[in-house]
């Protein structure tokens, strides 16, 4: 039987995120200032057409699975980047309150920070996943956290960046036990994903507590 985290794009677009959702009954996506991600109900000829023809516009997109694709025509292959999942299996940490919950006001902060340290995707609507907070040194935001795929399950714990003229300070971490606190305070897992090339990364987050439940593939694709 397979796990709602195998297709964590897909799972979150029905349930968790579906407010923010476009699309059909086969292929989904979030509006292109919230995030370029899609999901598909399944790995066809007919979900990967279905696709194309509801996305308005011609960004290439991003696509996640847990195995690799047989062939996403009549999409074309931009790129294949591979990673971990990994699921928070430690203690739940004590919250913080010296940490700033950051609203749609803080939104040219957050970008000014992703481009110093880019977290992944991050536009100007992203904030619309909700639950991020920030650390700031004065009125500059050096640091921050937040969520993004939500399947009623389980929360992925994203847009983890600091400053380069911070680090070292324990800064993601800190963010980090506060998504995990308040992830488990709503009932549900935290987990997030890590590039397979980012070793440091991996294992800071093996340390804090979390652990691997599978190989995951980010395929980002474009129409041809």
């Amino acid at each position: 039987m397979s796990h709602p985290l195998d297709n964590p794009v897909w799972s979150a677009l029905t349930s968790g995120n579906q407010s923010i959702a476009l699309g059909s009954d086969q292929a989904k996506y979030y509006p292109p200032q919230v995030a370029p991600f899609v999901g598909v109900a399944g790995h066809t000829r007919g979900h990967f057409e279905a696709l194309r023809d509801i996305i308005p516009y011609e960004q290439p997109v991003a696509l996640f699975t847990h195995e690799p694709l047989p062939d996403p025509w009549p999409w074309v292959l931009v790129n294949r980047i591979d990673g971990f999942q990994m699921l928070y299996e430690g203690p739940v940490p004590a919250e913080e309150d010296s940490l700033t919950d950051l609203t749609r006001a803080d939104v040219p902060a957050m970008l000014a920070l992703t481009r110093l340290s880019p977290p992944g995707p991050f536009l100007p609507q992203t904030i619309e996943f909700g639950g991020y907070q920030g650390i700031f040194d004065g009125d500059e935001l050096v640091a921050m956290a937040g969520r993004r795929f939500d399947n009623g399950t389980h929360v992925e714990i994203s847009a983890v960046c600091t400053h380069p003229d911070h680090t070292g300070k324990g800064y993601a971490r800190r963010l980090i036990n506060n998504q995990i606190c308040r992830i488990r305070a709503d009932g549900k897992i935290p987990y997030l994903h890590v590039r397979a090339d980012n070793a440091r990364a991996y294992r800071i987050y093996e340390q804090m507590g979390f652990v691997t439940r599978s190989g995951m593939i980010i395929y980002i694709v474009a129409k041809p």
